[in-house]
């Protein structure tokens, strides 16, 4: 039995749009453009409505994946909209970066989008490609800065420049442990802006009291249910424990959940029986049967309409998900899998960021092993990363 999420504690994940008293001064006398989507509320009222209410010229919005309601499936194409007589410009499709047409009567860019702090989560390199207009069209970017779950973790493999791609275009490790506004000064002072852009960038910092509430939620072993998702999948707190981890099965046969209320928190596939699980590893997982359907936020998912065997993740222990890839997990699933098509396709280097890490797993390297191959690694980039923290780790 799949174990629901607590819908009676639902959670809003705060952050420093909710600080006007920061950022109104900087842009009460301009024309502006948003970099905003469905996570963008102020109590219950979204940025445009709250600041447009202030008399604020709001001229243009851009929308990341997603769509500026967060509404279309990953990897779905987003067209341009209006947002009652204000164009929205989507970042997502095409054109992933701002154009010199979009920027037109644009005097200052704000951007507030709630990421969750893993590299294949797109939202930073729409951060990029805005920095980058931004740093080319000489218009200043103001960041509202969000709380990111795994902010005090950093882990995975670093990003290898010939794998870069929109689901990974720095060189940093899966978990960065980083705000978005740390981030933003990283990408500017690291010169990964197309010719060493600078970007003129201020960063609106979160409060202490954000910080330490956001959490006492992504801290507590229960599961709380998002009132407004990032996305359309990562509908609550352990969803987003688990995303580093199960986001990696997006580059196998293996099933996440897409097409069922539990996406991100769930593993299988119609090809595994419950045999094979009760011999596994992680026969002491509870085992469940799920079936994906078509639905606005996965159309089209794997194992659509088909009966799958797999397990509950949502009871996988604390310690072995928050802020860390779990390869226990990952390599069981893989030691299990039995068919005649190859367990890894060409997304998975993507994912992961470099090559040898599907070859490391097939060659039967240890979890100590492979951890191991990471450590210099992960020590130069937490160097690199200091330099821009803005809270206290």
């Amino acid at each position: 039995m799949i174990q629901s999420s607590n819908t009676q504690d639902s959670l809003v994940i705060t952050g420093a749009l909710d600080r006007t008293d920061l950022y109104l001064d900087l842009i009460s006398d301009k024309k502006i453009g948003l970099v905003v989507n469905q996570s963008s509320m102020i109590n219950h009222t979204h940025l445009v409505d709250t600041l447009i209410s202030l008399d604020i010229d709001v001229v243009s919005i851009f929308s990341p994946e997603h769509g500026f309601k967060g509404d279309f499936e990953a990897g779905q194409e987003v067209n341009n909209k209006l947002y009652g007589d204000i164009p929205i410009y989507s970042l997502y499709g095409k054109n992933k970066k701002p154009s010199k047409s979009n920027f037109e009567n644009i005097e200052i860019i704000v951007f507030d989008l709630q990421d969750v702090g893993v590299r294949f989560y797109t939202y930073i390199s729409t951060l990029h490609y805005v920095m980058e207009a931004c740093a080319e069209y000489k218009v200043p970017l103001i960041v509202l800065d969000r709380y990111n779950p795994h902010i005090y973790h950093v882990d995975g493999p670093i990003l290898k420049n010939e794998f870069a791609s929109f689901v990974g275009m720095h060189p940093v490790p899966v978990i960065y442990g980083m705000t978005i506004g740390e981030y933003a000064l990283m990408i500017n002072q690291e010169s990964w802006l197309k010719d060493s852009l600078i970007c003129d960038l201020n960063i609106i910092p979160l409060s202490t009291l954000q910080i330490s509430s956001n959490n006492q939620f992504f801290h507590s072993s229960k599961n709380f249910f998002l009132k407004t998702p990032p996305s359309p999948n990562l509908k609550t707190t352990k969803s987003i424990k688990l995303y580093p981890t199960l986001c990696l099965f997006e580059g196998t046969p293996i099933s996440i959940g897409r097409g069922t209320d539990h996406p991100f928190e769930i593993i299988g596939a119609s090809f595994f029986s419950l045999e094979e699980f009760r011999v596994s590893k992680l026969s002491k997982m509870p085992i469940i049967r799920f079936m994906p359907r078509s639905r606005k936020e996965s159309f089209n998912p794997k194992f659509k309409d088909e009966n799958c065997i797999g397990i509950d993740c949502q009871t996988v222990k604390e310690s072995s998900v928050v802020g860390r890839i779990n390869l226990d997990l990952f390599i069981n699933i893989y030691n299990m899998y039995s068919q005649k098509s190859p367990f890894f396709n060409s997304f998975f280097k993507k994912l992961v960021g470099n090559s040898n890490l599907e070859f490391k797993i097939i060659d039967g390297w240890s979890v100590k092993e492979i951890r191991k191959s990471w450590e210099n690694d992960l020590q130069s980039f937490k160097k690199v990363r200091e330099k821009y923290l803005i809270y206290p780790r």
